[in-house]
């Protein structure tokens, strides 16, 4: 483990530091490479793909530290989507819409589009950088993991 990942984690509140190490090591575990920065706000942690695309963020808030994913296989496996807690299905549901999504013109040109998927039978378009940020802490843990889980099988099929 490096020592930036380290001082990252003892910034973090005793509570959230299992947590943010389990899925760390899943995140390296599925070929990414950390990239580690200090921010205004505390760290921030990417985990780039071999393919330099990112697969997930950490970000500190004064809420305590969030996960930003980035799914690329979120079509084969939105029905995963359902099985979420319902705070975290909240949390999708109050994020950003995708202004990209519903008028090109509406946004940065060098803005990446979001995500359209189904949640519980509603549609929605949500913006990339909203869609999937969540609370990390022992309720949402397990279903962090899973969401990981879907995109690994994603990838390997």
């Amino acid at each position: 483990m490096s020592a930036a990942f380290d001082d990252f984690k003892q910034s973090l509140k005793p509570a959230e530091q299992a947590g943010v190490q389990a899925l760390h090591e899943v995140l390296l575990n599925l070929g990414c490479q950390a990239e580690i920065n200090e921010a205004k706000s505390g760290y921030t942690v990417s985990y780039l793909k071999p393919d330099r695309k990112t697969l997930a963020n950490f970000v500190c808030r004064k809420t305590g530290v969030k996960l930003r994913l980035y799914p690329e296989g979120l079509a084969r496996y939105e029905a995963f989507l359902s099985t979420l807690p319902e705070a975290m299905k909240k949390a999708i549901r109050k994020a950003s819409v995708c202004k990209r999504l519903i008028d090109p013109d509406d946004c940065n040109p060098r803005c990446q589009t979001g995500y359209t998927f189904t949640l519980d039978g509603e549609s929605f378009q949500k913006c990339r950088y909203m869609a999937f940020f969540f609370n990390v802490n022992e309720s949402t843990l397990p279903s962090l993991l899973a969401f990981l889980e879907q995109e690994r099988l994603t990838a390997a099929a």
